[in-house]
């Protein structure tokens, strides 16, 4: 049972000494002297020693209460490393609340050396390890600041559905079998990219949200598979530098609040041209820190001028019919420049897209574009990257949407995940999510995905048909 009596956390201990204090959390670690044992106490905020005769015996990592008074450590003892390292509590009395078996992974390593899966089955034990707990925190931080400094910019915070609709737009969909209307499947949102576009449609102007979105994609050490979540950007009557001030802005912004320690390499950001890039380093996100050993550097950089189109090969099945020679080179709603559309008609592959990437010491951190506004030009890109008829069916919505009036806009969608990932300076995505999927596919804790059950495959009218070998 916990007490009633007001909880202290370890991190005000700091400013309460001689006092009498209740603290609560987790048994850090034991130091047993004989009559005299030392236990370093974690909560939420930290950590404190306490100190006391005759306690009794507890494991590593139990839930416990203890009492006790602060008092001030002598001073050659101070440990000038943590915050409470000026004082210690000195234990009345301490109450084991639930006690922890045998820890099967160790927790005061920063848990790199430790075999993803094992990591991944005790993710509830790995999150409590001092770089885990941080980098969740600091997740948090980042998601709260570009709320804050969005909301102050005017933008409206909208949530759009999660049972959508599977197009032909980028990579493979999650589908959902749907049990009302038997045969018929949702998808999961890749983005919400053709919901933005309809918000602009609806007048909103000013549009975000931070997005869960899914993609069945092969993993890398800076993508999840699965899921991931993004900030969600679209803005009415701007312009490509309108987009890329603001996002300029907002990320300049956070790490000064987020990150102090971290240096900004060059600011305003460089803008190199996508064929410069790719002349000069051979990469369309290069990394730009002049010290590519130094962990608080962080170069950012925009490339511009992208070619609206690629060749088309049998891997882009998914974003047409196949029979064309193109490919979007970002997505389909990208817009031309406008220097360049009459190009459409005699050489597409010398098309200019207003397509905007955020790079980030070497990483796509983020990726967006001037849309397509008039519907004559969106049926132009249908066509050259192979539409049938009953593709451009599919996007028949958002084209009836657009003949009632709909205003030039453009955004951007940043990945949360993988900017503060690559902020950090960690070794992999999954290292900024508290339950990341494995790279097999596999869930944290949950060994999702799992087999259902004849009943509900019933239910949905589905047959599961093995694949021969």
């Amino acid at each position: 049972m916990v007490s009633n009596e007001k909880r202290v956390l370890a991190s005000d201990t700091s400013q309460k000494v001689g006092e009498k204090v209740v603290l609560f959390g987790w048994v850090q670690r034991i130091r047993d002297h004989g009559k005299i044992t030392f236990i370093d106490l974690r909560d939420r905020s930290g950590f404190v020693q306490c100190v006391g005769e005759g306690l009794p015996k507890v494991s590593p990592e139990s839930v416990v209460e203890i009492k006790g008074e602060v008092a001030e450590r002598p001073e050659k003892l101070i440990n000038k490393s943590i915050k409470t390292g000026k004082v210690e509590i000195q234990v009345e009395s301490l109450e084991i609340i639930s006690k922890a078996n045998e820890i099967p992974l160790p927790l005061d390593t920063d848990g790199h050396d430790i075999e993803e899966p094992v990591r991944n089955k005790y993710r509830y034990l790995d999150l409590r390890r001092t770089r885990m707990s941080k980098n969740i925190r600091v997740r948090s931080q980042v998601a709260n600041f570009i709320r804050r400094f969005l909301i102050n910019e005017d933008f409206v915070e909208i949530e759009t559905p999660i049972l959508t609709k599977t197009t032909p737009e980028g990579a493979r969909d999650f589908l959902v079998p749907s049990r009302l209307q038997q045969g018929k499947f949702y998808a999961l949102p890749q983005s919400p990219q053709q919901y933005k576009q309809l918000l602009m449609v609806a007048g909103f102007e000013r549009y975000f949200q931070i997005a869960r979105c899914f993609r069945d994609e092969d993993p890398r050490a800076d993508r999840a598979y699965g899921e991931f979540t993004q900030l969600d950007l679209e803005m009415s009557f701007v312009t490509q530098e309108d987009i890329l001030a603001l996002t300029e802005k907002l990320f300049t912004d956070l790490v000064k609040e987020v990150f102090p320690k971290k240096k900004i390499t060059e600011s305003p950001w460089p803008r190199i041209s996508h064929k410069e890039a790719i002349d000069k380093y051979g990469s369309d996100k290069p990394d730009l820190r002049k010290d590519k050993k130094d962990p608080d550097e962080l170069a950012f950089a925009w490339i511009v001028d992208f070619p609206l189109f690629v060749e088309q090969s049998e891997e882009d099945y998914f974003h047409g019919s196949g029979k064309a020679d193109f490919a979007p080179s970002h997505h389909m709603f990208t817009a031309p420049h406008p220097d360049d559309v009459k190009l459409l008609d005699k050489d597409p592959t010398k098309v200019r897209g207003l397509q905007h990437d955020m790079v980030l010491n070497g990483f796509e951190v983020g990726g967006g574009s001037v849309r397509i506004h008039q519907p004559e030009i969106q049926e132009k890109v249908f066509d050259l990257i192979g539409f049938s008829e009953k593709q451009k069916k599919e996007f028949e919505h958002m084209l009836t949407a657009f003949s009632y009036g709909v205003p030039p806009h453009g955004g951007i969608a940043p990945g949360i995940d993988r900017f503060t990932y690559v902020a950090l300076g960690e070794t992999s995505i999954r290292e900024v999510m508290a339950f990341p999927t494995s790279a097999s596919g596999v869930t944290a804790i949950m060994d999702a995905p799992s087999k259902p059950s004849q009943e509900q495959l019933k239910e949905l009218g589905i047959k599961v048909v093995k694949k021969s070998k």
